[in-house]
């Protein structure tokens, strides 16, 4: 189970990314940072609640299915029951200089 440490359920915070499934745009050891107040919607970047803990995909909305989608190809796509299975907003990956961070909001 998640354990988010003490933080603020509305406090933004960081993971970092564990596999090649969000690949070429989230390298495997990089930072995320999530919001989770942030205001979600179809293809947002999130981290969702699911049987191993949190994953991190991008969020496809068809209708009232709610898919979580690997950027990354050889990964399939896994379907969540609702919106709050969604644990958070991934707004930001802080590079390795200023100018290389990227805003995703």
């Amino acid at each position: 189970m998640y354990d988010e440490g003490g933080c603020s359920e509305a406090e933004p915070f960081a993971l970092q990314v564990h596999g090649d499934s969000m690949e070429p745009e989230f390298e495997h050891g990089c930072i995320i940072v999530i919001d989770p107040a942030g205001v979600v919607s179809h293809e947002s970047f999130i981290v969702a609640k699911n049987d191993d803990g949190l994953i991190f995909r991008q969020l496809i909305i068809e209708g009232d299915r709610y898919i979580l989608r690997p950027l990354n190809p050889v990964y399939d796509d896994e379907e969540i029951a609702g919106m709050h299975m969604v644990t958070g907003l991934v707004t930001q990956q802080p590079g390795r200089r200023r100018k290389d961070m990227r805003h995703y909001t």
